[in-house]
């Protein structure tokens, strides 16, 4: 496939200290991808790529035995949920983007929940609250993962429930080894949640986290996926898993009820696209946050990336000053559309990014930008899966803050998600909480199609620096000609300090992160143009990504070399 030798991925996450060593010996690969730290996988009939390993065997045994990359990702989703609670859990929310390949089409799934029907926004205003706190009961929002393993399960699924769910059983029944970079995350998010209700049941045994090589076990959460797998998702949100979890709630001065976890429901949705260079990238539209990464590509398309190069002050300073410009509308606009009319049409307008382009200095940093007018007519998992079928799963799973919450409702094994921080509190914003309301949603998963082909499905976790990896995914393998591993393994580009859906503002022009392997002229020919630099250590996202080479009936797969999984098929 001529056009493969240019598209090739993998994935970036958290504290490595040695990265800067691996990038330095990666040069000296024989195959040439400067940046690789290993190779693509390859397999004929079926991939799955995850952050920790045992996801990713779980995923190709439901395969094997007869699931589809629709059985695998909600198998290898529950594993997750046990494994990594650190990023995700049946506490949160989930989103995906499914190619049926029966029906040749791309399905969109929004499975995100909404705020308590009982908490006004008064509540905030009159208690003195300038923005809704990162933990405890205030930020907890229904979670919608359960009901979207259900929905995705009844339109496209094979296997039982209690077959996918069986080996996420058994693990916690049994126990399993905690990884190096999760048992980092226990440690860190340890100290913030400790004292949160219910916390220290489940995950400080002795007072102590979950250490790395070290055996853990979660015989609650063994009994909630089995009263989920035997009862359905009604067990969740109708039985008593809902009922512990409501009574748990208000018992801690909350709000979120009974009525709230029984009225819930996910929704089907239409992903949206935009042509970057020839290919589709595929995100879905508010209230999540992926169309920023296509108003980013958008505005690029108007430069020669490929003629400035990788490492050139000039790309890492029109990448940063596009982010801000998206990010500035991403600020006003995105929001829960059943809330408001969002332009997300207008808002991917090429003669718009036009526009929007012609505001960045190419010689000097922006400090701030005005949210665009557009043309009017009247922390987190990522996994991806894919079958002998040629259906492909890309999904996305979150408590929002690592933990979440911190709040663990007594004999359920799980953590409660903290979405809820992301509304604002001015009741002139789009995005300002509301009853019934969902909130801003950073976590997004993306795909890529060609001449209306299945290419790519591929995520990066990691908050707000999401869209602006999923752009720098495309644009390395695209304008750069890296491959699917080296892609995801090239040193990223991070900005922080826009503008904020929760109603902060950039005035400053915020702060630039680059990873090592960008040169040290680059960086002081940014500081020149008025950027300010800073290192940081972790915050570049979690990547993983199948590619399906048609041609060969192959898949390619890439996998996050900053974290603990992997990409493996067979």
């Amino acid at each position: 496939m001529k056009s493969f030798a240019r598209f090739s991925c993998a994935a970036i996450t958290v504290s490595v200290v040695t990265l800067m060593a691996t990038l330095a010996h990666a040069a000296d690969r024989i195959t040439g991808h400067h940046f690789a730290t290993r190779s693509e996988a390859m397999a004929p009939h079926a991939m799955a790529a995850t952050s920790q390993p045992l996801a990713t065997q779980v995923a190709l045994d439901i395969m094997q035995a007869g699931g589809n990359a629709i059985d695998a990702a909600i198998a290898a989703n529950a594993v997750l949920g046990l494994v990594e609670p650190t990023g995700n859990g049946i506490g949160g929310d989930l989103f995906a983007i499914i190619w049926d390949a029966e029906n040749e089409q791309l399905l969109g799934l929004n499975a995100s929940g909404r705020s308590p029907q009982a908490l006004p926004l008064e509540y905030f205003l009159e208690h003195g609250y300038t923005s809704i706190p990162a933990r405890g009961v205030l930020p907890i929002s229904v979670p919608g993962a359960v009901d979207g393993w259900f929905e995705m399960h009844n339109k496209l699924g094979r296997l039982p429930m209690a077959q996918i769910l069986a080996p996420a059983i058994a693990y916690a029944e049994q126990g399993f080894p905690v990884t190096e970079v999760i048992a980092y995350y226990f440690e860190q998010n340890a100290k913030v949640l400790k004292n949160q209700p219910g916390f220290a049941d489940v995950f400080l045994a002795n007072g102590q986290p979950p250490q790395k090589g070290k055996r853990f076990k979660n015989p609650d959460l063994a009994n909630t996926y089995r009263l989920i797998a035997t009862q359905g998702r009604d067990a969740f949100y109708r039985g008593d898993i809902a009922k512990t979890i409501a009574t748990f709630v208000q018992e801690h001065g909350g709000f979120l009820s009974y009525e709230d976890l029984a009225n819930h429901s996910s929704t089907w949705i239409e992903p949206v696209s935009t042509n970057y260079r020839g290919y589709d990238l595929w995100e879905l539209p508010p209230n999540t946050q992926g169309i920023a990464a296509q108003q980013i590509l958008n505005i690029l398309e108007n430069y020669n990336l490929a003629e400035l190069g990788f490492d050139s002050p000039e790309y890492v300073h029109l990448f940063v000053e596009a982010k801000k410009l998206a990010f500035e509308d991403r600020a006003k606009y995105y929001s829960d559309p059943d809330f408001n009319e969002v332009p997300v049409q207008q808002l991917l307008d090429k003669n718009y990014a036009k526009e929007r382009a012609k505001l960045i200095d190419l010689k000097r940093a922006g400090k701030a930008y005005e949210p665009g007018n557009p043309p009017t007519e009247g922390d987190t998992i990522y996994l991806t899966t894919a079958d002998e079928h040629g259906n492909m799963v890309s999904l996305i799973q979150s408590n929002y803050r690592g933990m979440g919450s911190g709040i663990t409702p007594t004999g359920l094994g799980f953590v409660l998600q903290n979405r809820g921080e992301l509304f604002a509190l001015d009741p002139h914003h789009r995005n300002v909480y509301a009853p019934g309301k969902r909130p801003f949603h950073t976590i997004i998963p993306a795909f890529v199609t060609k001449d209306g082909k299945p290419l790519m499905s591929f995520g990066v976790m990691g908050g707000a620096t999401q869209p602006q990896m999923h752009a720098q995914i495309l644009i390395n393998m695209i304008d750069f000609g890296m491959n699917l591993q080296e892609a995801g393994d090239a040193p990223r580009i991070l900005h922080e300090g826009s503008s904020e859906p929760t109603g902060e503002v950039m005035t400053d022009g915020g702060v630039v992160s680059l990873e090592n392997g960008f040169s040290d002229y680059t960086r002081r020919e940014l500081i020149k143009m008025g950027h300010r630099l800073q290192e940081a250590v972790g915050p570049y996202g979690g990547y993983q990504a199948i590619w399906r080479n048609h041609e060969e009936g192959v898949y390619y797969g890439a996998s996050e070399s900053r974290k603990d999984g992997h990409a493996a098929g067979y």
